[in-house]
């Protein structure tokens, strides 16, 4: 195992216990809904990267004509050519090692895996490399800068600061670590490691036991739709996506 592995879901029901337990319908939704706007419509090779039992699968596989799912748990990637078969290849393997080649994928997607990264700037750069010039990342980044947050921060029942650009590590979440990032920090990460930013967008803008309750699923989906670019300059929503493109030479 690395030593910089953060969440190991080895023998965890990833699929049945965080998502078919719980209500999260609407940050599904929010999640297709953000990928589909996204993703390009047609690629040679693409990776799932921390892709799991390929929860999101439905959203690429008519898009690319070679899929791989790639995650740290076997556990998972059982799950995923379980229900998906020869539509998929599995690799499994550490994200600061990617097992693929250099410059070998069309297009990726890192979905739900940015608050397990204790190093950041090594996985994106490791993003970049298995990328060909010219290929697409879409990447999902663990927002510190919410509403909620900033609200809890300046009544002072919380002593992250989500306007400063440090690095957020929630251990009442989880002892290993449970990272946020400031948008400009991963910004910077992003100009550093060479991609160019193309869009963004901000995704899971209601995501609240309460809205729930008050406005069901369909109508925060509905919601969800304009909010997603509309509210992207503010980048305050709990999730914010990146389509990052590697230049050509």
């Amino acid at each position: 195992m690395s030593e910089k592995v953060i969440s190991d879901y080895n023998g965890y029901d990833y699929k049945k216990e965080f998502w078919e337990n719980v209500d999260r319908e609407y940050e599904d939704q929010a999640d297709r809904m953000a990928i589909r706007r996204l993703l390009p419509k047609r690629m040679e090779k693409f990776a799932d990267i921390g892709g799991g039992y390929g929860r999101l699968a439905n959203e690429y596989l008519k898009r690319a004509r070679k899929v791989y799912i790639f995650d740290y748990s076997k556990t998972e990637l059982a799950q995923a050519k379980e229900i998906y078969g020869d539509k998929i290849e599995t690799k499994a393997g550490d994200i600061y090692k990617l097992p693929f080649k250099d410059n070998e994928l069309d297009g990726l997607m890192m979905i739900r895996v940015t608050h397990h990264l204790k190093d950041m700037p090594k996985a994106i750069a490791e993003l970049y490399r298995v990328l060909k010039p010219g290929g697409v990342a879409v990447i999902e980044v663990a927002n510190k800068r919410t509403l909620p947050k900033m609200v809890r921060y300046v009544t002072f029942r919380s002593k992250v600061n989500p306007f400063s650009k440090e690095v957020a590590n929630y251990k009442e979440i989880s002892a290993d670590g449970f990272y946020n990032y400031h948008p400009k920090y991963v910004e910077e990460i992003f100009n550093k490691t060479g991609f160019k930013r193309e869009r963004v967008l901000s995704v899971s803008n209601f995501r609240s036991k309460t809205l729930k309750k008050v406005f069901k699923t369909n109508n925060l989906v509905k919601m969800e739709e304009a909010a997603q670019t509309a509210l992207a300059p503010i980048r305050f929503a709990p999730s914010i996506y990146y389509k990052l493109r590697k230049p050509e030479k």
